[in-house]
């Protein structure tokens, strides 16, 4: 059973003096001006232990690098050949990810896949030429790890002058911690996939509702959702109900504060670490200057609020005036957020703004989006006659598809899929669930445009075409309505450029990940598509990016919502 509904305003904000119970920093260790530590390459040295933490105002153990949660700062130069040396000092074989670096195979960091891991008491040296620059992060690779804390910021400066001005730079790594055992969730969430989800239509909201659209659009509204065994406030698996938000390792509570001086033009490195959580972020009174995504330079793009999914990241600059910033990251189903501030001199506190009211869904994120919305119900649709209707029975739109991909109509009735989308669409323009109308000025994919142009110009020879599905029921997630375990892999020839097409049939967002590539998304910017290493997929969207694949190996491709992915939602890309 559910304990006591979590309100949206009252989360576990942590404790004022959150961190580790010990810190012990290496003697060679520089910091940044909050007093993170800094390593810089090309050797460096990484430890990884377990050690207690008190983020709640109740002990746990946390899985940490160098004594750190999150791990140091990695300060690397392109052209550098870099060694690391990571020593486990877990009772339980490790790994280390570098999340989006183009490396060779063997030096990935995924057990089974590129090696065996790094077993307790042994140590592995990674060595690799860096051959890009902007801002990474790495994490483990190992069974619910990341989760636990074995994360950390990777800045690699660029070896040609930065085309981005400033003054000063900080890293807000955003993260999502829980006193409960991961394993404990999993359970919870196989045992009732909306386990977490407090923020369920009731009653009340029913006649809120009825005064704001009349009782027959509500009603019709209210039995269409619940004949396809869906809820509009299914946004997050997991949530405030049980995560506290992170932002540099730190609770709301604990306030996160960095120095500045007015007028500098400030450089925020923002790296979404969390585990399941993703985060809209904005700096009330502040307007930010994107200048990158997911470590590749874009032209600039001013905005109030940008979404971060898991795993990428987003570099932006702001100018403060004297005085206190608030950095605002809410969960984008507004059970909680991260938070910390910009200050220009010690003890000045900024107001942190009221979290926005929880979103709901719509037609667009059931792959509807191309249906008649000429009548009441949601966004106006119609919806007479919806009632009852089983998804997966659905006809759909998508037939394009050549022979590299599956046929949709095959997903009917699988074990592993609840839904098709019938309709899927580009939805590059809209910022998201939650954030569309809200009357900020909100980053949207289809803004992103490289500063230079893509290094992928070639014709993709062949569609490899991918759809994203889960089983709410049961809790299982995967492509194409297999789980990883039951799937061939995927086989691409060494040199040869390719197109990968995502259809989102669920209703969430999944931030899907290909290692070993830097890929163009195809947003509509021709020659300027951007590079990115993970692109987060609405519900209901179809997407396409497209790749070289220029190094040979075995390299992984899932969606990094971890719990997602250790459910199924993983591939194995072989180039050869």
């Amino acid at each position: 059973m559910h304990s006591v509904p979590l309100d949206r305003r009252q989360f576990v904000q942590g404790i004022a003096a959150a961190g580790l119970a010990s810190i012990a920093r290496p003697a060679h260790a520089g910091e940044d001006m909050t007093g993170r530590p800094v390593l810089h390459g090309p050797v460096i040295d990484l430890t990884l232990d377990e050690l207690p933490v008190n983020i709640t105002g109740r002990q746990r153990i946390a899985t940490v690098v160098n004594h750190q949660l999150p791990g140091p700062i990695l300060r690397l130069r392109e052209g550098e050949d870099v060694i690391i040396r990571v020593k486990n000092n877990l009772r339980e074989t490790s790994s280390v990810h570098w999340h989006g670096l183009k490396l060779p195979n063997p030096m990935d960091g995924v057990p089974g896949l590129t090696y065996a891991g790094i077993a307790p008491g042994e140590t592995f040296v990674y060595r690799f030429p860096l051959i890009q620059s902007g801002t990474y992060w790495y994490h483990s690779h190992s069974g619910m790890q990341e989760q636990t804390g074995l994360s950390g910021a990777m800045i690699i400066d660029p070896a040609a002058p930065d085309p981005v001005r400033y003054d000063r730079e900080y890293v807000v790594q955003l993260s999502d911690w829980t006193d409960e055992d991961p394993m404990t969730i999993v359970a919870n969430l196989k045992q009732q996939g909306d386990y977490y989800n407090y923020h369920q239509r009731t009653l009340g909201t029913f006649i809120d509702d009825v005064q704001r659209s009349g009782f027959s659009a509500t009603l019709r509204d209210r039995l269409m959702w619940g004949g396809m065994r869906m809820s509009p406030t299914d946004i997050m698996d997991v949530t405030g109900a049980v995560y506290t938000f992170l932002l540099n390792g730190q609770p709301p509570a604990a306030n996160w504060t960095a120095p500045f001086k007015p007028g500098e033009r400030v450089r925020l490195r923002f790296i979404n670490s969390a585990a399941m959580t993703t985060f809209d972020v904005r700096i009330p009174g502040l307007a930010m200057i994107v200048v990158q995504a997911d470590g590749s330079n874009v032209e600039p793009v001013e905005v109030e609020e940008f979404r971060i999914g898991v795993a990428e990241t987003y570099d932006v600059i702001v100018t403060p005036g004297d005085g206190a910033y608030a950095i605002f990251a809410q969960a984008q189903d507004r059970s909680g957020y991260a938070h910390g501030t910009l200050a220009s001199r010690p003890g000045a506190l900024a107001k942190v703004p009221d979290m926005d009211p929880p979103p709901l869904r719509t037609m667009a994120d059931m792959g509807m989006a191309g249906m008649d919305m000429s009548k009441g119900g949601h966004g106006g649709m119609q919806m007479d006659g919806m009632a009852g209707m089983d998804m997966t029975g659905m006809d759909h739109g998508d037939t394009s598809i050549n022979a590299s991909g599956v046929d949709p109509a095959t997903l009917k009735g699988q074990p592993f899929v609840d839904a098709v989308a019938m309709m899927p669409v580009s939805r590059q323009q809209e910022a998201g669930t939650g954030l569309d109308g809200n009357g900020r000025k909100t980053l949207r994919y289809g803004q992103l445009r490289a500063l230079e142009a893509a290094a992928y110009t070639l014709e993709p020879s062949r569609d490899i075409a991918f759809h994203l599905t889960g089983n709410m029921e049961r809790w299982t997630w995967g492509f194409d309505g297999k789980k990883f375990s039951d799937a061939p892999p995927v086989r691409v020839a060494l040199g040869e450029t390719v197109r990968f097409v995502l259809i989102n049939d669920t209703m969430m967002e999944h931030p899907i990940h290909l290692h070993g590539f830097l890929f163009t998304l195809e947003n509509g910017q021709g020659e300027n598509q951007p590079l990115k290493h993970t692109v987060n997929v609405k519900p209901g969207e179809r997407v396409g990016f497209v790749y070289t694949a220029d190094a040979a190996g075995h390299w992984a491709f899932h969606c990094h919502l971890l719990y997602h992915m250790e459910m199924g939602m993983f591939r194995t890309v072989i180039v050869a």
